[in-house]
């Protein structure tokens, strides 16, 4: 393999490599192990495996507290290389016709 592919690789994005990544830093067996220490239940790990389920905001940071890597590591090492993350100004806007709530 060359080092353009290689490059590429760590450029897509990935969360097996992430879930590898926190198996072997924590020293544990398996993903059911992994779930345990997450505290999820184990078909999130198989779905995220799968490329079913995204990474969440919310399991990233329960990753970030088990583990002691940062936040920028755990999205670096699943291939998410954004710098800043924007929201769509669609995402507060009211849908037609709906009222806004008081």
């Amino acid at each position: 393999m060359n080092s353009d592919s290689e490059g590429d690789d760590l450029l897509q994005y990935n969360p097996n490599r992430l879930l590898d990544t926190l198996i072997e830093n924590l020293r544990l067996k398996n993903d059911a192990a992994l779930s345990r220490a997450l505290e999820v239940a184990p078909p999130v790990i198989s779905k995220i495996r799968h490329h079913r389920l995204p990474v969440g905001a919310s399991l990233l940071i329960r990753m970030h507290e088990v583990s002691d890597l940062s936040i920028r590591d755990l999205r670096y090492l699943m291939g998410d290389r954004r710098n800043k993350f924007r929201i769509s100004d669609k995402q507060f806007k009211p849908k037609e016709g709906e009222t806004p709530q008081s």
